[in-house]
């Protein structure tokens, strides 16, 4: 048995905090996923919302839920990543390579009953594993309904793009449940998948993506995760410019400023302090080589170009750049 120190016990204590917090406001979102699969929870402000109560940190309401466990080696990285003219920010929750790992199934395969669902409604429903072979999320689909487990059941044993499958052409209209599950908590979506050419819904919904999976990655390069950890999780503070949807709101500096506090507690100091040297004036040109050091730099100079209401509109779409 391994016997948690002192230190680790704080740093747990620590993690802790940072998730009451963030799941108890509102205009926090959510994901657990991998680069090219990712499952995300949101809730509209006054939505009804139900606090998970079987030792675990969480939340769901009637389209989705949230479940984390601060366990030992869970750690927070807070990032911000430059997009054209503007920034996006997260806490990245991650895991030690060596701990990360979930099944890597790559067929689809019956589990049986969900029995770690965030409502008991849904313990007693069947969770298949799409197989889609990621390292630190296992991506699964739910049901109680006959006919659904039976299309499920038909595809078990093969790959869920397979042209043999019968999964992939009825999977947006059957619309299971989804679940992507991690060491440390999941996500469950239980929306309706929107058609090919549908836009997401508003509040949880998922997104699988065939060709970003074909590379294999936990996450996109503009993402600065330390060496030997790797992202299971992440948790989306409130935005300055832009709400869950990415649809443009009036600037707030608070909202920078809280964002801040959470970068000098859990980001990277070596960005932080990249970033704070260009804010509080130096010489941009200071800053070294290296993406995510040019990217702080970036992220400095258009914040500051947003407090001093010079910054350009930024479209509805405007998503990160290219992540090789």
């Amino acid at each position: 048995m391994t016997i948690a120190t002192a230190a680790e016990m704080d740093d747990v204590r620590a993690v802790e905090a940072l998730l009451r917090q963030s799941l108890a406001d509102p205009d926090t979102a959510w994901s657990v996923g991998s680069f090219g699969a990712i499952a995300e929870f949101m809730r509209d402000p006054g939505e009804q919302t139900t606090e998970l109560t079987d030792g675990r940190l969480g939340a769901y309401t009637s389209r989705g839920a949230v479940a984390v466990t601060p366990i030992p080696g869970l750690r927070p990285v807070a990032y911000e990543t430059a997009i054209n003219s503007g920034w996006n920010h997260a806490i990245a929750l991650c895991l030690p390579e060596a701990a990360c790992a979930m099944t890597r199934r790559t067929v689809v395969t019956e589990l049986g009953p969900d029995k770690d669902a965030a409502r008991d409604e849904d313990r007693d429903a069947i969770l298949f594993d799409l197989g889609l072979d990621l390292l630190a999320v296992d991506a699964c689909v739910r049901s109680a309904d006959p006919e659904v487990i039976a299309c499920l059941r038909a595809g078990t044993g093969k790959p869920v793009f397979d042209h043999a499958s019968p999964i992939g052409p009825r999977l947006v209209e059957l619309s299971p449940n989804r679940v992507f599950v991690g060491r440390a908590g999941r996500v469950e979506v239980f929306q309706p998948i929107p058609p090919a050419d549908g836009k997401s819904p508003e509040g949880p919904h998922t997104h699988v993506m065939p060709k970003l999976l074909k590379g294999g990655r936990t996450h996109a390069a503009t993402t600065p995760i330390p060496d030997g950890f790797v992202p299971f999780a992440a948790i989306y503070p409130a935005h300055p410019y832009k709400d869950a949807l990415g649809q443009r709101i009036p600037f707030r500096q608070e909202r920078v400023d809280a964002f801040q506090a959470l970068l000098d507690r859990w980001g990277d100091p070596e960005l932080v302090a990249a970033k704070r040297h260009v804010a509080e004036g130096g010489n941009p040109d200071d800053i070294g080589p290296g993406r995510h050091l040019q990217a702080a730099r970036r992220v400095a100079e258009n914040q500051a170009r947003y407090r001093r209401g010079e910054a350009m509109e930024i479209a509805a779409d405007d998503e990160e750049p290219d992540a090789s």
